[in-house]
């Protein structure tokens, strides 16, 4: 049964001490809640152990888009439930009553599951519910957003770099705002999740601002939209002509430190050989 909306997880209240005991005892056998990542969303990158995690499953748990990007035979006979945007508690509660009731359970993100993913979530409310010696906790690892962008990229994240996001959802702005400017005055290269919506449409332009204030104007600054999906757009440009309207919920930006130069029209963060080693030869 594939299930659509909030039907099934959302409108629910906070589990009181009833509704977790019913959570804990409702299985007759336990359960196992694996919290998996997809990767960038081409079935190609799906990492083995998280196909293997999905594969297993009985039910499979996530947000409408992330569901969509599983390859439809690891779907085939199981129960889908998916939820819209910022359904994450729901569907964690979800999840986890499914588990405790003696499902196999995969709770799916994009990318890796433990960078912005649902496994803090899973293991907070796993924690929080009491259900940590009941059911059988595990995480599958995917291939980060990240990543899929620097690969199509060239290679800006051969030195040390730092990753922010600029969702101010669950962070407050003025956080946000600390880390960005610790980051780029440490010269680390900036890797920018959720850089831009229509709710947070300046976000990312003050973002750019500042590293104008630590950066050359040339420093080379690549956007990445939709990686590894339909509809993928790379742009790299230098940080003066950066445009912060490119960029949406689905681009991954990477700023580039002091190094950071083009080598055979790729992003190239050098790691230092040049400096040990002769290269040319």
């Amino acid at each position: 049964m594939r299930s659509r909306g909030d039907a099934g997880l959302g409108g629910r209240e906070a589990p009181c001490a009833e509704n977790r005991d019913q959570m804990l005892h409702g299985g007759t056998v336990p359960g196992r809640l694996t919290v998996v990542g997809l990767g960038p969303g081409d079935p190609a990158l799906l990492a083995p152990m998280a196909a293997d995690a999905l594969a297993e499953a009985q039910v499979v748990v996530g947000y409408t888009a992330y569901v969509d990007l599983v390859p439809p035979r690891l779907l085939a006979g199981k129960t889908v439930l998916a939820t819209g945007m910022t359904g994450e508690v729901e569907r964690c509660r979800g999840a986890l009553a499914a588990a405790a009731a003696g499902e196999r359970v995969a709770l799916v993100s994009s990318g890796d599951a433990g960078i912005y993913g649902m496994a803090g979530l899973a293991l907070e409310m796993l924690e929080a519910l009491g259900l940590a010696e009941t059911l059988e906790f595990r995480v599958a690892p995917g291939i980060p957003a990240v990543c899929a962008a620097a690969a199509l990229l060239g290679a800006p994240l051969t030195h040390d770099f730092a990753v922010v996001s600029l969702s101010d959802l669950l962070t407050p702005l003025d956080v946000i705002r600390r880390r960005v400017n610790a980051a780029l005055g440490a010269d680390f290269v900036l890797a920018l999740y959720n850089p831009r919506s229509r709710r947070r449409s300046g976000h990312l332009a003050e973002t750019l601002a500042a590293a104008a204030r630590h950066r050359a104007p040339d420093t080379p600054v690549g956007m990445v939209k939709n990686a590894f999906r339909p509809g993928q757009d790379i742009r790299v440009t230098p940080l003066a002509a950066a445009d912060p309207e490119f960029a949406d919920m689905l681009t991954l930006v990477v700023v580039g430190n002091s190094a950071t130069r083009m080598a055979a029209g790729r992003m190239l963060t050098p790691r230092g050989y040049a400096g040990k080693y002769t290269l040319g030869q």
